[in-house]
């Protein structure tokens, strides 16, 4: 994630990081070429029936491909702030959760330190498998030897690490060491911890139609390579500078749209897992009174993992 001041005068002409014009620069570098080449014919050769070609027909096709791409990135941001608040609900039932077991649960055999060193692995393990890294290898470091050898070859580390924090609290609730009903409390964090595993995932593995990003995909293509043809009698040198802004803007917003579908992988504008997951990591810690406590992650470059 860009993290940033909102830039002014002239900053808006030339900030690259956090921008797009990176990832679009080749499409719309391929545009303006193209314009140049058009408005060269329309100018310098003889006449060949591009001047006879009206703008009117672009017109319509651009107001059409702009509500269609209005309404994907209104989706594919609906999908990245969906990611944010699951995230956010995670710091929320991890910290409550350390808040409860810290005050109802007797600690005799270091049952505390172990569920807060779960709960920071379980973090760790959901954003490594979010964003297709060695899950296990994420949450080895906070577990202990035993832990390690039930986790096994499990493959949804996560859920497996909640299980441990169930078992945990199913072995003090036998021992008398929790109540019945404190326990019901204590086991719907995890329920609720569950549940935002399986909001992250079902963002990750269902990405928007193909088939409609296909046709975005397409029109916009369409569009900015024949609208040169269609300025160019009106326009004639202009042509480029146009077409290259209206190219800007179309393949901007589509590309946009394709970094926030997916909002946990490593674009700059996707969410800051790492960042979120040293939060829950140092509130875990903290609620432990172990110190010292690991620094907050801070924007490199302005952008925050």
């Amino acid at each position: 994630m860009i993290i940033r001041p909102r830039p002014h005068g002239w900053q808006l002409l030339y900030i690259l990081r956090g921008s797009i014009v990176k990832a679009i620069a080749p499409k719309v570098l391929a545009i303006l070429i193209l314009s140049i080449a058009v408005a060269a014919v329309v100018e310098l050769a003889p006449p060949t029936g591009i001047e006879r070609v009206s703008v009117t027909p672009f017109t319509l096709l651009g107001l059409v491909l702009s509500i269609f791409l209005s309404f994907r990135n209104s989706a594919c941001y609906e999908r990245w702030w969906e990611g944010r608040k699951l995230w956010g609900q995670l710091v929320y039932e991890s910290r409550s959760l350390a808040r409860q077991v810290n005050l109802l649960l007797a600690d005799d055999t270091g049952r505390r330190r172990r569920i807060a060193y779960l709960t920071t692995a379980f973090a760790h393990a959901l954003a490594g498998r979010l964003r297709g890294r060695i899950v296990a290898l994420m949450a080895l470091p906070w577990l202990d030897k035993r832990q390690r050898e039930q986790l096994g070859q499990r493959e949804n580390v996560p859920d497996a690490l909640l299980s441990m924090i169930a078992a945990e609290l199913a072995q003090a609730l036998r021992a008398g060491d929790l109540d019945p009903i404190l326990y019901t409390q204590l086991e719907e964090r995890l329920h609720a911890m569950s549940s935002i595993q399986a909001g992250c995932e079902r963002i990750l593995t269902t990405p928007l139609p193909f088939a409609y990003t296909l046709l975005l995909h397409r029109c916009a293509w369409m569009f900015c390579v024949l609208l040169p043809f269609g300025l160019a009698s009106s326009l004639g040198w202009g042509t480029p500078v146009l077409s290259a802004v209206l190219a800007y803007a179309f393949f901007g917003l589509d590309q946009l749209g394709e970094e926030m579908e997916d909002p946990f992988g490593l674009e700059p504008n996707d969410l800051p897992l790492d960042a979120l997951v040293r939060t829950i990591e140092i509130d875990q810690l903290d609620a432990l009174g172990e110190r010292p406590l690991p620094e907050p992650l801070l924007p490199q470059g302005y952008l925050l993992q």
